[in-house]
């Protein structure tokens, strides 16, 4: 039976009444201190700290028309789960600032603590919901701030390690959110231009899973520390497209990498500059055995006059997502 509680506007409700039923849904918190406080406490293996924050915002970053409340939670936690795991760090917490327009139903508010929960999880168990904030706003707006912890002894491991000589490896999909992207713009706008929700039983298998990839990525989160355990060299997460991704690894390293576009299946050119997939780009010596999940797709060279080539060629289009460029084509 449906809960008819779910259709009033928070505007509608107190403070109070609004968290409780998001920490309802989002489960207990495995911290020293969780929501509830002034700040939670964390109690971490090591004192070194990883953190991340990233923002969403309808227009730019998603469209309600397309997302539902359990997709937006889900990707608002896993675009932030992969930065972490990029440095070669588990996800230990999250916390989510929520601005919202006062007609947003609380069920949608449900939704999106459910999707932030799932994505936990599925993506890196363990990891919850410590704390956040609320507040209103025109526009609907999710920050959230991600916290990870290293093994003991460990260095985090960064975009600027790369070597010569190194393979280029990744895990997770590149290309399929831009497909997922590239159908919604195509097919899910009204004459205005103005997106329309998407009717799912008028999509392939494979449509379906290219909107769901855009929609709800899955990041593989647990290939970030397993990567640092087989001595990966430099990692990142591709979340603004493979050749920009590359391009801003290599000239942190100081060197050449390139791609081997028959490594990236049918559709390599939008494997190279679709954005979105948050995928883990990484290097390693080129004598030690990939950790399961990472397959090779090029190599790192001395530095050259091109930082990022393709098959040998410097690969000019740059593509990708960049927010201060893409704003109207952004954004699932």
């Amino acid at each position: 039976m449906s809960d008819p509680s779910r259709a009033t506007p928070v505007g509608e409700m107190t403070e109070e009444e609004v968290l409780r039923r998001i920490l309802a849904r989002l489960g207990p918190a495995d911290v020293e201190v969780g929501p509830g406080d002034d700040a939670a406490v964390l109690a971490l293996a090591d004192p070194r700290v990883v953190v991340t924050t990233d923002t969403l915002v309808h227009g730019p970053d998603f469209r309600l028309a397309w997302s539902s409340g359990l997709d937006l939670g889900a990707k608002s936690a896993a675009v932030n789960l992969a930065d972490i795991a990029a440095m070669g760090a588990r996800p230990v917490a999250l916390f989510v600032a929520l601005a919202m327009p006062e007609d947003t139903t609380i069920g949608f508010v449900d939704d999106l603590a459910t999707g932030l929960r799932e994505a936990c999880d599925e993506l890196a168990p363990g990891c919850r919901v410590a704390g956040g904030d609320l507040t209103v706003s025109t526009t609907l707006t999710i920050a959230v701030t991600a916290v990870g912890e290293l093994e003991p002894g460990r260095r985090p491991v960064l975009r600027s390690g790369a070597r010569a000589g190194d393979a280029v490896a990744i895990a997770g999909e590149v290309g399929l959110a831009a497909a997922g992207l590239q159908i919604l713009f195509s097919r899910f706008r009204d004459g205005a231009g103005e997106p329309v929700p998407v009717a799912v039983d008028t999509l392939t298998a494979i449509e379906r899973g290219a909107v769901a990839g855009q929609l709800r990525p899955r990041p593989p989160i647990a290939a970030g520390p397993v990567a640092a355990a087989a001595g990966a060299t430099a990692m990142m997460d591709v979340s603004d497209g493979l050749v920009r991704d590359a391009r801003r690894m290599a000239r942190a390293s100081g060197v050449t990498i390139d791609l081997h576009r028959s490594t990236l299946g049918e559709d390599s050119e939008r494997a190279l500059h679709g954005g979105e997939d948050h995928a883990l780009l990484a290097t390693f010596p080129s004598d030690a055995p990939l950790p399961a999940g990472f397959r090779v797709i090029g190599t790192v060279g001395e530095a050259g006059p091109e930082p990022l080539t393709v098959d040998g060629r410097g690969e000019g289009a740059v593509g990708g997502w960049d927010p201060y460029r893409d704003w109207d084509g952004g954004g699932g």
